[in-house]
């Protein structure tokens, strides 16, 4: 019987039972190719892949959720896959930087009791950044060499960034200092502190989380879900595929990437209309992203923090670092301006440090003049903010509570200079941002903008939808809402499957007229 059972091809018996049912030979091939890190097709929240894995994810996840270190650890199985398919070899980054802020963690924790722990943050510091500068800034500084002293003078390989290397950079940053200032304890299962580090809804594009708000929800023996928690999840993940995968990626392709490469003319109006577009298109790209992060996050029983809150209504610079990437800018104020000194030793110093922090933020998305000069507008945009609320006391710090009459013509003030930012952030170097003020400063002509339209009708369209719903009152959210926590568990799943087939095919359409135009978001952030 067993000479029998061996001398059987199982693997020719497997391709002609899946003949059988329809499937031709080359199944397992496809099946590993599916399993492993493509790096021509990563895996992102928005891919068809993903969504897959996620099904059959939940459906283990309800089996494992009352289960606390069981769910923790299927969970970071999860995530570590997700990283996998996404960045391949750089999943051991991901580990070492776990088990070395795990371990400095805890030495910091001891060291704290004896008054001390001030040299094992600072290693962890080190560490970071290190990693940080080596992939964000080795192609610049070699490209610059290069540039001053011929090509091939440093004969270097170019870098690839690891996708969310940032993100959880700044998470285990903060995770050090926190034990250190005594926020928090050090994780006792390196298990948890991975899943703090590498939870797959949050890890590319965040929000970063206070690990003082997150740690107790990885530890908590239950993670209820509410009728209306499971409306708001509907909400966020599908309003999120659709800023994402329809409004960002359709405005990119069919105008703003054409419109900066000089394919629809290289007049003003065009390179305004771009500034828009680019405007536009970052803002749903990125907060898109991560309104279906925090919507899958809250589908598991998981409260990740709000990152957006209609950035573009913002009366001030103030309040748009308040709306804008909520929990990027707390971190820089809780880590690096409180460190600095914050505003605790003059108004000189806050100033000085209120730049010096924007620098270094502008330097966290890209080593570069562009981001360099983003980083020192938004940095002297709010030291000047800041001086004129020392000037006019009556002044509004944040802008909420102006006067219509005053607040209106704020926001657009405030949209441009954010707009102006925006063209720093996406320019390739300083050339093209000063190509782009020229041809907006002397070849703007208000005739072109009909013409421009009629050519671009479709990328128009989505424009305006896309400002209309961004400038809608709170109140339209929320009733959506509530019309979706009302709609049930069909209803909600017809939303869903309708803003998933939605998003295929305008991928479908876009790929037909060229694709592009997408953001290289991992690598900026």
């Amino acid at each position: 019987m067993l000479s029998k059972l061996r001398d059987i091809n199982f693997g020719e018996l497997a391709d002609k039972m899946l003949n059988l049912i329809g499937l031709e030979d080359g199944w397992w091939e496809r099946v590993v190719g599916l399993l492993t890190y493509n790096p021509s097709s990563p895996m992102t929240l928005d891919s068809g892949f993903f969504l897959f894995a996620f099904l059959l994810f939940g459906i283990g996840y309800m089996v494992v959720k009352p289960v606390a270190r069981l769910r923790t650890l299927y969970v970071v199985l999860f995530s570590l896959y997700f990283y996998y398919k996404l960045s391949g070899i750089y999943l051991l980054l991901l580990l070492f930087v776990a088990i070395s802020d795990f371990l400095v963690g805890r030495r910091v924790a001891h060291s704290r009791e004896n008054g001390g722990g001030k040299g094992w943050v600072a290693l962890s510091v080190t560490i970071n950044v290190a990693i940080l500068a080596y992939f964000k800034a080795t192609n610049f500084f070699v490209d610059t060499i290069n540039n001053l002293y011929g090509n091939g003078t440093l004969d270097w390989e170019s870098v690839v960034v690891p996708a969310g290397v940032s993100f959880f950079v700044f998470q285990s940053i903060a995770y050090v200092m926190d034990i250190y200032r005594g926020t928090i304890k050090p994780l006792k299962h390196l298990s948890d502190y991975i899943f703090l580090l590498s939870f797959f809804p949050k890890m590319f594009l965040g929000p970063l989380v206070k690990a003082k708000d997150f740690i107790p929800q990885i530890e908590a023996p239950r993670l209820p879900i509410s009728r209306d928690d499971l409306g708001r999840a509907v909400m966020l993940i599908a309003g999120g595929l659709i800023k994402y995968g329809i409004l960002a990626k359709a405005l990119g392709t069919l105008f703003v990437a054409p419109a900066f490469a000089g394919e629809l003319g290289d007049g003003g109006m065009v390179a305004l209309m771009a500034i828009y577009g680019f405007t536009l298109q970052i803002y749903c790209d990125f907060s898109g992203y991560s309104d279906m992060a925090v919507g899958v996050a809250l589908l598991m029983g998981f409260r990740l923090p709000d990152n957006f809150d209609a950035p573009y209504h913002s009366a001030t610079i103030t309040e748009f670092w308040r709306r804008w990437h909520i929990s990027l800018s707390t971190w820089l104020k809780d880590y690096l301006y409180i460190s600095l000194g914050g505003n605790r030793r003059g108004s000189v110093r806050t100033y000085l440090n209120l730049i010096l922090t924007m620098f270094l933020g502008g330097l966290w998305h890209g080593v570069g003049l562009t981001f360099i000069a983003w980083g020192l507008l938004h940095g002297i945009a709010l030291a000047l903010h800041k001086l004129w609320l020392k000037i006019i006391p009556n002044a509004k710090a944040v802008g909420r509570d102006m006067k219509w009459w005053w607040r209106i013509p704020a926001v657009v003030f405030t949209f441009h200079i954010v707009a102006f930012g925006w063209l720093l952030f996406t320019a390739k170097d300083m050339s093209e941002v000063e190509g782009v003020l020229s041809a907006i400063a002397y070849r703007f002509c208000i005739a072109d903008f009909v013409p421009m339209v009629e050519r671009s009708a479709v990328a128009f369209a989505i424009m305006a939808v896309g400002y209309v719903m961004h400038f809608l009152p709170r109140k339209v959210d929320n009733a959506v809402m509530r019309g979706i926590t009302r709609s049930g568990f069909i209803g909600q799943w017809l939303i869903m499957l309708l803003a998933i087939w939605a998003v295929m095919q305008c991928d479908m359409l876009l790929m037909a007229n060229g694709g592009g135009g997408a953001l290289p978001m991992y690598a900026a952030f």
